[in-house]
């Protein structure tokens, strides 16, 4: 089975091969976030494999964890504390009322 490309084509910077399961499987184990592997099999056990829009929902969703992993200002927005985006949150609503 292929996954087809949901991401830039044109996206700058390293971007791991992710077009079929075994190098989707690959990337996460290299690249991925830790324990992202391990559950994507699990995920991937649990699913009903006649139900193709379940399997592209999965991979999707773990090709956009290794491409974060990679787009700095993802990783910039992963390392942003609570509180920081609670005080961002406040004054666009306080912006947004005025």
């Amino acid at each position: 089975m292929t996954v087809q490309p949901d991401h830039q084509a044109g996206r700058p910077g390293f971007t791991p091969p992710m077009g079929t399961l075994s190098e989707l499987r690959r990337a996460l184990s290299n690249w991925g976030f830790p324990g992202d592997r391990r559950q994507f099999e699990a995920e991937l056990d649990a699913l009903d494999l006649d139900d193709l829009s379940q399997m592209r929902e999965v991979t999707q969703a773990y090709r956009h964890r290794v491409l974060l992993r990679y787009d700095p200002q993802g990783v910039a927005a992963l390392d942003r504390s609570t509180e920081d985006v609670e005080d961002e949150l406040q004054r666009k609503l306080l912006e947004a009322g005025a």
